[in-house]
């Protein structure tokens, strides 16, 4: 893939840090006996249980600070007096989103760290840094690294989601909230890398699901869009869809830029731009290709069937020396006897270059093609003996008479016989004004 291309994917992958990263929630520890309500029926199961009625008001005490520097003060302190305590990876991921809503990026890397030793799988810490990483990259900070340390992390939280368990006190509908916001943290990660390494297949798989768990996400369904037309073998129908799905997801000049990609890819696969239009219409209705969605592609006629509707709309005289060429060439037998029978032992007069020359046969290129290629297609034997004051120069255009009298049709070569050179005539001289004569003189 082209470096340009990569760049107009990381063009679109910059969104502020912080709008897809996981939501922290503050979970309450069971307390300990005698801070128990008196109804402890109604309360949810909770695993987590913290004994000690000090660790337990420390802890509640830091989660429910509104103010983020008294949080991280508060849940600082108690990660010191409580190093072991049950609720240390809940505590930290809290204080990991506390130094995130106070801008303090060394601090927040400082408690993922410290997350990650107390679990390596922490969903939260592999999530945040994934997407710090895909964020570094798209602000041009050595994007190759960034995004391939950013798909070590995307990769195992990918694992790691497959066995998560629920936090406790968490609802199933918010568990499966967060779980399908990571994967599209996970999967569009991985799925930048993979395109980055032209990984085309795992490009496609991941930044599908990144898709499938946020189809409005234009930062991953752009890529998808590519990874899908730069695959080998590309798949076209979906990669223009989900390029026109950008589009819609796009505004201003990004989303003219997509619009006006879109359209050549779409033009160059149907043979025309017709149609354009509802691809772009039903995109913008659905998340995902709707069922039966698919583009026509534009099969290009064969030489033969080019020969034959070039005979049912041209008379065989009407037609240029290349039309012949074609026929004759690559025509189906009907078609190449019809234009041969008007054209054989017919004198004809053209124009070509000649490539070759001597007194009595010229070489001559009478064809657009042959002409670039300097391959002659036309082999003329005079009527007569070329004197050496008119002997045509190589390269020079010649206008000339022939009689076709063979060819060959494949590489095309005519046989032409009573050939004639052709002068053009001379401009007529202009008139000059009369002379009037003075009466007398």
């Amino acid at each position: 893939m082209k470096t340009s291309l990569m760049a107009m994917v990381l063009m679109f992958a910059g969104l502020a840090l912080g709008q897809q990263t996981p939501a922290q929630t503050q979970t309450q520890p069971t307390p300990p006996p005698s801070a128990q309500p008196a109804t402890p029926a109604a309360q949810p199961p909770q695993k987590k249980e913290i004994k000690d009625p000090a660790e337990y008001n420390a802890y509640v005490g830091a989660v429910q600070q509104q103010d983020p520097g008294a949080k991280i003060s508060g849940l600082e302190a108690f990660l010191t007096q409580y190093p072991n305590s049950v609720m240390k990876e809940d505590a930290l991921e809290l204080l990991m989103g506390a130094y995130q809503q106070t801008g303090n990026q060394a601090k927040m890397m400082d408690a993922v760290q410290r997350l990650l030793q107390v679990n390596p799988n922490n969903l939260r810490a592999l999530a945040l840094l994934a997407y710090l990483d895909r964020a570094k990259a798209a602000a041009g900070q050595n994007a190759q690294q960034n995004l391939a340390e950013g798909a070590q992390y995307a990769n195992r939280g990918l694992e790691a989601l497959k066995t998560a368990p629920k936090p406790d006190g968490m609802s199933d509908a918010d568990f499966e909230k967060l779980k399908k916001q990571m994967s599209g943290i996970f999967n569009g990660t991985a799925g930048l890398a993979a395109l980055q390494n032209k990984d085309y297949p795992t490009a496609e798989k991941d930044l599908r699901g990144a898709v499938e768990a946020d189809p409005n996400d234009i930062q991953n369904v752009y890529p998808l869009g590519l990874a899908y037309l730069t695959a080998n073998p590309p798949d076209q129908v979906n990669g223009l869809f989900f390029i026109a799905r950008a589009a819609s997801l796009a505004s201003g000049a990004g989303q003219t830029q997509i619009q006006q990609y879109g359209k050549s890819q779409y033009t160059k696969f149907h043979g025309s731009d017709q149609g354009w239009t509802d691809v772009l219409a039903a995109a913008k209705a659905n998340p995902l290709p709707p069922e039966g969605f698919t583009i026509t592609q534009y099969v290009p006629p064969t030489p033969a069937e080019q020969a034959a509707d070039l005979v049912k709309t041209k008379a065989p005289k009407e037609m240029s020396f290349a039309e012949w060429e074609l026929v004759l060439s690559a025509g189906r037998p009907e078609d190449t006897d019809k234009v041969w029978t008007a054209i054989k032992g017919v004198p004809l007069q053209m124009e070509g270059q000649v490539i070759k020359a001597s007194p009595t046969e010229l070489d001559i290129a009478g064809s657009e093609d042959d002409i670039e290629q300097k391959r002659a297609d036309i082999v003329l034997t005079m009527e007569g003996t070329i004197p050496a004051r008119l002997m045509p120069k190589e390269g020079a255009t010649l206008d000339f008479e022939g009689t076709p009298a063979s060819y060959t049709p494949s590489p095309f070569v005519m046989t032409m016989e009573k050939g004639a050179l052709l002068t053009k005539s001379a401009p007529a001289p202009a008139r000059k004004p009369p002379v009037h004569k003075r009466p007398g003189q």
